[in-house]
């Protein structure tokens, strides 16, 4: 039997949604009749009518605005930005609106916003539209962010956070929506909290998430073959890190590398290492290493492009740095 896909997998999950609670609707550029640019929302305009995916002009900021609004009157609306990079044009809406009002107006209103779409390096999209916008986001108190990496937890956590009354940010990578996978039988749910621990081992602990999972997966046989036990877990949650889970892998394997494709200055390793110094700093018998992307715009070239991201053979050669040092 095949598979289902991973934009399929999320449409599922808005369409089940959408069934279940005429409070939650979607909008966005080209979400309705065209059905989104990744065919996320393929039908649900026939299904709903114009009220419910409503499709926006090219005005990120005002649509993202009209988001919170809906929200705060009882509605549980879903935004697609077409490109993450597109919404930096809505930061303030995000930041100011979003993530503050459920504390500047002390409890009055919740904010139930889901913001969603494709992001990371692609194939050739150049670097406007190879942006890795979690960290940029990171720092704004208020709202939660998850980074899905398989059909499974794509719907499981597109599910939670719809039901969610905080505003979620769901990163998508663009990569990854035609990936395949056996989805569990009926309604389950993922918590947005919570990381996955994809493999159990023993000699180091790989933290990674989104595409760079895959990365680690194809890493794992290579450093079998050289006796090399790794433990490797998905964060799907970047805010909040699942700490406690974190910290158990640390305390078992002493050493970490952190695998991320966001930018080494200022990205998500660089949060994990800060944290991870406080909480298991007795636990470690090296220092944290993150393999991050280089600090430059993605090369349209994609020979050039590759090289700007973290590679499986990379990822084998830090681990083995790592263990024959016996840091």
């Amino acid at each position: 039997m095949a598979g289902t896909l991973l934009f399929n997998a999320l449409r599922e999950a808005i369409d089940e949604e959408m069934a279940k609670d005429p409070h939650v609707c979607v909008m966005g550029e080209d979400v309705g009749e065209y059905g989104g640019s990744y065919k996320v929302t393929k039908d649900l305009y026939e299904k709903y009518g114009e009220l419910r995916v409503l499709d926006t002009p090219i005005a990120e900021n005002s649509f993202t605005g009209m988001a919170v609004g809906a929200a705060m009157t009882g509605l549980r609306p879903i935004v697609e930005g077409m490109n993450m990079g597109f919404l930096l044009l809505a930061f303030n809406q995000i930041s100011n609106n979003m993530g503050m009002l459920r504390y500047t107006s002390g409890g009055n209103f919740t904010i139930p916003t889901v913001v969603r779409g494709p992001g990371g390096v692609g194939r050739q999209l150049g670097a406007e539209h190879s942006q890795r916008l979690e960290a940029y986001f990171h720092a704004v108190p208020g709202i939660k962010i998850v980074a899905c990496s398989t059909p499974t937890n794509a719907k499981g956590l597109m599910k939670a956070a719809i039901r969610d009354n905080n505003p979620v940010l769901f990163f998508e990578h663009v990569l990854l929506y035609n990936l395949s996978e056996e989805l569990p039988d009926g309604d389950y749910v993922c918590a947005l909290d919570q990381a996955d621990v994809v493999k159990e081992g023993k000699d180091l602990t790989l933290l990674t998430y989104s595409r760079m999972r895959h990365h680690c997966l194809k890493a794992l046989p290579q450093l079998e073959e050289k006796g090399i036990d790794a433990e490797l877990i998905d964060l799907i949650s970047l805010k909040p890190f699942d700490m406690e889970t974190i910290c158990k892998s640390i305390k078992k394997t002493h050493r970490v590398i952190i695998v991320e494709e966001c930018m080494k200055t200022g990205g998500i390793g660089a949060e994990l290492i800060a944290l991870i110094n406080e909480n298991c700093f007795d636990d470690l018998d090296s220092r944290p290493i993150r393999l991050s992307s280089q600090d430059i715009p993605t090369p349209y070239n994609g020979q050039l492009e590759n090289l700007t991201i973290i590679q499986p053979h990379q990822i084998v050669e830090s681990a083995e740095e790592i263990i024959k040092k016996g840091l």
